[in-house]
């Protein structure tokens, strides 16, 4: 299998690539060389690599920032999904996109599966929630897998920003009525890596197991920190409310996805707290 990665240089596109079955030859082109949101730049990446699978790893995340870059988060979570998409059609490659838990609008008191009904409540899910539309239009079966609360020992996410925040203060204010579950991205990237060698397509859910508040996330990170020494001073670690900290987007007060499907396909990964000592172990050994 040949596999050609879009967005390769971020959180994902690195565990994809560390994360490769044996027989897959992986193309990993940095974005200089493979700007999604360029057609022709695509069509000529694509034709170059004749993959038998485009993986979409890339994506406009910064939830905040989307209310007022809507422009910018429709190009890379809608426009160029579309480009990927048409291009591993005609290609006759297969498309795996990666979608998430914003597309739900968190008013639900059990996990959502994945044919539960989106609403979006910000331009972040919506531009994702489009992205999967555009997916399934333009390539007509393609592989797509929601996840939620990503991090990873590298890059901008949760994780590093409560390490930094911990460091540098002596207490913490986190919201506590946000509940959903953290995912360790080398779990994301082995599941799309099985879900795909499997020739499955259509919609599957992908988590670490368990549930959280963003408050019991930071506790174990605290704790989990300590033990390691990657904090050397314990900080009061407080819950607060979604309204105690306004933020420009909306978020879901509940986005637990229900994955049975997905396990029953590829097991039950670990629980997400034992993904998260695993990540800071990684970081601990430097």
């Amino acid at each position: 299998m040949k596999v050609l990665i879009a967005g390769s240089a971020g959180q994902l596109g690195r565990a994809l690539q560390a994360t490769a079955p044996a027989n897959v030859t992986v193309i990993a082109p940095p974005e200089v060389d493979f700007d999604i949101c360029d057609p022709e730049a695509v069509a000529r990446v694509v034709a170059t690599a004749a993959p038998t699978l485009v993986i979409n790893a890339a994506a406009y995340t910064a939830v905040d920032k989307a209310e007022s870059e809507t422009a910018a988060a429709q190009r890379v979570n809608v426009n160029a999904v579309g480009v990927l998409a048409s291009a591993a059609r005609n290609a006759g490659a297969g498309f795996v996109h990666v979608s998430t838990d914003f597309i739900f609008d968190g008013t639900a008191h059990l996990p959502y599966p994945p044919d539960a009904l989106p609403n979006p409540l910000g331009v972040y899910g919506r531009t994702k929630l489009e992205g999967e539309e555009a997916a399934r239009d333009l390539h007509g079966n393609p592989l797509i897998v929601r996840t939620a609360w990503v991090y990873a020992a590298k890059g901008a996410n949760f994780v590093a920003t409560m390490l930094r925040l911990m460091r540098e203060r002596s207490e913490l204010g986190v919201v506590a009525d946000q509940i959903g579950t953290p995912t360790h991205v080398p779990t994301l990237a082995r599941t799309i890596w099985t879900l795909a060698q499997g020739g499955h397509t259509g919609t599957f859910h992908a988590t670490d197991a368990g549930v959280a508040s963003w408050y019991d996330f930071a506790v174990a990170i605290h704790e989990e920190a300590l033990a390691l020494g990657l904090l050397t001073t314990p900080v009061t670690v407080k819950p607060i409310r979604t309204s105690d900290y306004p933020t420009p987007a909306r978020r879901p007060a509940y986005s637990v996805l229900d994955k049975s499907a997905t396990w029953a396909l590829t097991g039950i990964p670990n629980h997400w707290r034992v993904e998260l000592r695993a990540c800071l172990q990684e970081l601990a050994r430097g």
